[in-house]
């Protein structure tokens, strides 16, 4: 008996091969790799773009049912761009970021209609580090001496102290604190802003005495640097952690077991998660059909942990995936009928 040959409708293998390509770019020539010291990796970097703007619109008639959807990836911006219609489906960093989106809080004025369609793991924590030569146990000591802080952290830029979700924590806390990035500059002290934790810049800056402050996450990247160079974390603790729990933050710690000779863990906030989040509205057969999608690619989807994507744990709400706002109807009933979500 012959076989049936398959294929693709002619629009599908053009749309299906551009995005097969988009996605191999960043195995070719135009990808290099750096070393991230402090996790003793190999990570790839690259000269194509990574701000992702992905729409996929139907040519279908109306009686067909047509759907199109629109992907983005980034923070505040997109999560807004999903409540207001203009993008399906934004994959962001981190959860806390969404949990603020849903609550109406940090910078957002009212409850934003959002749900989880899946948390992808990415353990995180932000810390605040000083170079213990300062003499600097606490935040609040920063304001009440005025310290002139050498600090390093994310990009000041307008659009990032507004836009994104790291530059919003670090402010955030150090507002509760008592004092600004401005305070810092007026008592003496100097900016250093970089595109990323892991940026070189900022380890050779850790090393060579540069700075003596690092507020950020990305902790993997920076955090044991700091700490062989005799860095301590001050806790985020009492009303200012107070203040950042009432927003929507998770309480988490630096921990002394990911960190060599460190003595104790630190409190600090959650900035674990890369949840993917959908309209409060959509359908429930398409965010169905999405996470359908998510499993038929798991094992080509990129993680932070260095691991296979799990589906369990892209709805466990665990430490790596901490999950803020309620999932979708239709991922759940993806999740329940597949036996992920008990």
């Amino acid at each position: 008996m012959t076989t049936m040959k398959r294929r693709y409708n002619a629009e599908i293998q053009r749309a299906k091969g551009l995005l097969e390509l988009a996605a191999a770019v960043y195995d070719t020539s135009l990808s290099f790799q750096t070393t991230r010291a402090a996790e003793q990796v190999l990570q790839t970097d690259s000269r194509v773009g990574y701000s992702l703007k992905l729409s996929l619109t139907t040519t279908r008639s109306q009686h067909e049912n047509g759907v199109s959807l629109s992907f983005a990836a980034d923070g505040f911006r997109e999560l807004r761009a999903v409540a207001e219609g203009k993008i399906s489906l934004a994959w962001i960093n981190p959860s806390v970021a969404a949990t603020l989106a849903f609550k109406g809080k940090g910078p957002f004025s009212k409850p934003l209609p959002i749900r989880t369609l899946a948390v992808f793991p990415s353990y995180d924590v932000v810390g605040f580090a000083v170079r213990a030569s300062t003499g600097v146990t606490s935040l609040a000591e920063i304001r009440q001496k005025k310290i002139p802080l050498w600090l390093s952290t994310g990009q000041t830029t307008k659009h990032a102290l507004t836009d994104s979700p790291t530059m919003f924590t670090v402010t955030a806390v150090m507002k509760a604190a008592g004092f600004t990035l401005t305070d810092i500059k007026k008592w003496g002290g100097k900016i250093q802003s970089v595109s990323r934790p892991s940026h070189p810049d900022r380890r050779a800056a850790i090393e060579n005495g540069t700075i003596d402050a690092v507020f950020d996450e990305g902790i993997k990247s920076w955090g044991q640097t700091a700490v062989d160079r005799r860095f301590r974390y001050l806790p985020v603790e009492g009303q200012i952690l107070g203040r950042l729990t009432a927003m929507g933050y998770r309480r988490s710690v630096v921990p002394k077991s990911r960190f060599q000779s460190m003595d104790e863990d630190v409190n600090t906030v959650d900035f674990s998660g890369w949840p993917m989040i959908v309209h409060a509205d959509m359908p429930d057969e398409v965010a169905y059909a999405l996470c359908q999608a998510i499993e038929a690619r798991k094992d080509l989807i990129p993680t932070d942990n260095y691991k296979p994507v799990s589906v369990a744990q892209l709805c466990a709400d665990d430490e790596e995936a901490p999950r803020g706002i309620p999932f979708h109807p239709g991922a759940e009933r993806f999740y329940r009928e597949k036996g992920y979500l008990k």
